[in-house]
């Protein structure tokens, strides 16, 4: 069964294809446009807005703090009734170094605010805040997907292999759209539809 959606889509398979077709095309214009800037790096605020902007079309909830409780391989993120306090402890966590924004951002990605879609939105905030407090962004594309995935689910006990992974990935191109674009891509191999795919826990 698909999440429930705008688009009237009631096939998982059908509905991944166009959530990635609409929300790449809403990334380009994040890209191209201010939108974002009237918001600053790093906070929550921000990472809804981007969730919102990407998601909108498609899912009510875009944007919005989720109401389910999800787990992703066994791992179960931050459970509802902890979302608020876990979000406000992740946004104030400082982001002046590397090491910091890398430990902020695996802190939100066990927070996991969102119904769907907290990967795209979480790497495109990852990439604002670097770029704002170093002038840096990842190239993905030099990112092996499978190294950073293990290293991803690793980082909820230690983040010394996502931090050096994402370390020799750092580029000082932070205008070029094409990098930009490969971020965007990478997102789509990553989340993968079904191996990366967060079920819903009613308990």
């Amino acid at each position: 069964m698909a999440l429930k959606n705008k688009l009237g889509v009631n096939d998982s398979v059908e509905l991944a294809r166009l959530e990635e077709k609409i929300s790449k095309k809403r990334a380009v214009e994040l890209f191209e446009n201010n939108y974002l800037d009237g918001y600053e790096a790093g906070t929550f605020r921000m990472l809804a807005a981007i969730h919102k902007y990407l998601f909108e079309q498609i899912y009510e909830f875009a944007g919005k703090i989720r109401d389910v409780n999800i787990a992703k391989n066994n791992f179960r993120f931050v459970p509802v009734m902890y979302l608020y306090s876990a979000i406000e402890s992740v946004e104030k966590m400082p982001q002046s170094n590397f090491d910091e924004i890398i430990e902020k951002y695996v802190e939100m990605n066990i927070v996991h605010p969102f119904r769907e879609g907290n990967g795209r939105s979480t790497r495109i905030w990852l990439d604002l805040i670097l770029k704002k407090e170093l002038n840096l962004v990842v190239d993905w594309s030099l990112v092996d997907k499978d190294d950073y995935l293990l290293a991803m689910e690793r980082s909820t006990i230690k983040d010394i292999e996502i931090k050096h992974i994402l370390k020799q990935a750092l580029t000082d191109k932070i205008k070029d759209r094409e990098i930009y674009m490969k971020g965007i891509d990478y997102s789509y191999y990553y989340e993968g539809y079904a191996v990366y795919k967060a079920k819903d826990l009613y308990e």
